[in-house]
């Protein structure tokens, strides 16, 4: 309910991915019932694994998380949450407030056992292969244990979902020598550099991303969400600079013309939708944020990504691989003192 678009995309979303996947049992649409029984007439969509979840408010862009999650308890959101927590559901799929769905999936649905914080998985395509970033935008402040923690979660979803091997995992700082960064890369680094099971290649800089050098790329939610924004109103830029430049003029159009086909292939490898969104790793219980300018095509995607995830038990390997992890991180306990008689 929450999207800038209303729910009607949503709905047809919905009817393109179940058409496509016969795995899900069950997909609960929550909110408004009278504008989704509407959108569904609308829509033609008819299917008896649809069920109908009333939700009488909206948690709106405007709402602040927190406070409007209090104030709006019976908000789509909140809803959504609860059916995810009390089992009826597996998955919870958002295109609504960021804050809010990520707030009140912390919040009820609680870390997977030895997460201690969870983070959005942003995939971003570059020319020969898409690389995770990890957090994109759900903890600004961060410890040196929770980037370590997405430097797993981040090699699972690549490995899973994105189908990389032996994905490559890179700590986003200010030089890629092994003494540059601040406090909070430092430790992390060392922590990094233990882990069994991953690719950890060390530190990559800004301009490492978009050359096949790295496939998940840890950092804070502060930096993340500050490079996730960026890279989108740089693609959103460039093509706008190419168009209008490439209508200047009759030559100008023809030449855009003869490069139409490479201009399409290009757009349609950094569309955002391909994806559906960005979930939440590290939750009991899968979560998907999609933006709020999310159409049909995203949605669809969305549902089939998070039936992957699902389908894949992403969640049962980042629990197995993060235990594991923990035994290594433990300190060494002192040997005990020998009994006296």
């Amino acid at each position: 309910m929450g999207g800038d678009h209303g729910c009607g995309v949503v709905v047809e979303g919905v009817r393109q991915a179940l058409a496509k996947d016969r795995t899900i049992t069950t997909l609960f649409l929550v909110g408004d019932q009278k504008l989704i029984e509407t959108s569904i007439r609308e829509t033609g969509l008819k299917d008896d694994r649809i069920q109908i979840v009333h939700a009488s408010e909206v948690l709106t862009m405007q709402d602040k998380p927190i406070d409007g999650l209090r104030k709006k308890k019976d908000c789509s959101i909140n809803r959504s949450v609860e059916l995810v927590k009390t089992g009826q559901a597996e998955a919870l799929i958002s295109p609504g407030n960021t804050g809010g769905v990520v707030a009140a999936a912390t919040i009820k649905l609680r870390p997977l056992a030895g997460v201690e914080r969870p983070g959005i998985a942003a995939i971003i395509p570059a020319p020969e292969n898409s690389f995770v970033l990890l957090d994109a935008g759900a903890n600004v402040e961060c410890r040196p244990m929770h980037l370590a923690q997405y430097a797993i979660m981040g090699s699972i979803y690549s490995r899973e979902i994105l189908g990389y091997k032996n994905p490559r995992v890179g700590l986003l700082s200010v030089g890629t020598e092994e003494v540059k960064g601040n406090d909070l890369t430092l430790e992390a680094f060392k922590l990094c550099k233990q882990i069994e099971g991953i690719n950890f290649i060390g530190n990559v800089e800004g301009h490492d991303l978009f050359e096949n050098g790295v496939d998940v790329v840890i950092c804070d939610g502060f930096v993340g969400n500050i490079v996730l924004k960026t890279c989108e109103s740089l693609a959103m830029g460039i093509f706008g600079w190419l168009k209008r430049e490439f209508t200047m003029n009759p030559k100008r159009m023809l030449g855009a013309l003869l490069v139409r086909g490479a201009l399409r292939t290009i757009k349609r490898r950094v569309d955002p939708d391909g994806h559906g969104g960005a979930p939440l790793l590290g939750l009991n219980g899968n979560v998907m944020i999609t933006h709020g300018s999310a159409r049909e095509h995203a949605i669809m995607n969305a549902v089939r990504v998070t039936s992957e995830t699902l389908v894949n038990h992403v969640n049962d390997t980042i629990c197995r691989e993060i235990a594991a992890a923990q035994l290594r991180f433990a300190p060494a306990r002192p040997a005990a003192a020998p009994a006296l008689s």
